[in-house]
């Protein structure tokens, strides 16, 4: 049986967004099975107490930087949102509905997102703005809008938000191999030594 990795996420953190340039190949290499588990952010700050880097301004002013290096690093496009923070809840419902109402669409959806978030950013907080970048992923906003509405989307993005912080999760991107969790994009490199390193 194939291993495989559970990539817990929320489109509006910028070291989710790397993360998700490189995941695929690094899990094609070696071959593991890429499990998205869309879940809510703020949820799980709420519930664990935690923040974001950017409420400490020197915090917030050095990831920007750090980001930027690892983007160069990865060879992919990366821009700092100005509107940073965005409210995320119909954007993770819209991924939640995607991967369960149109499965063969939710690479399409996270592309779309990611690229208005964190490639040429927008203000996604503004709901005209945000239907726009649908349109231009390919997606029809009402129908997106009917998924964030949809009452078993709804529950499935806050069971899994309540099922990431049961194990332990307390930001994005987290990823678990097995039972061994691991947290940010600059950790990929132990995320791989797992793949590779057989069980004990």
């Amino acid at each position: 049986m194939s291993q495989k990795v559970e990539f817990f996420f929320d489109v509006g953190s910028p070291t989710t967004y790397l993360a998700w340039t490189q995941l695929p190949a690094l899990c094609a290499q070696a071959g593991a099975e890429l499990v998205y588990r869309p879940m809510l952010l703020g949820g799980v700050f709420q519930a664990t107490g935690n923040a974001s880097p950017a409420t400490v301004p020197a915090k917030g002013r050095y990831m920007d930087t750090d980001m930027a290096r690892f983007a160069r690093r990865y060879g992919v496009p990366f821009a700092s949102n100005p509107f940073f923070p965005i409210n995320t809840l119909l954007l993770m419902r819209g991924a939640t509905g995607a991967q369960l109402r149109a499965p063969e669409r939710f690479h399409d959806y996270l592309r779309g997102v990611f690229h208005a978030m964190w490639v040429a950013p927008q203000n996604l907080n503004d709901s005209a703005t945000a239907a726009q970048a649908l349109t231009a992923a390919g997606f029809d906003p009402a129908e997106v809008m009917g998924w964030s509405n949809d009452a078993e989307v709804k529950a499935a993005l806050r069971a899994t938000t309540e099922e990431a912080v049961a194990r332990g999760v307390f930001g994005a991107p987290t990823f678990f191999v097995g039972d061994q969790m691991f947290f940010g994009q600059d950790r990929m490199d132990f995320v791989e030594e797992a793949l590779i390193t057989p069980p004990s």
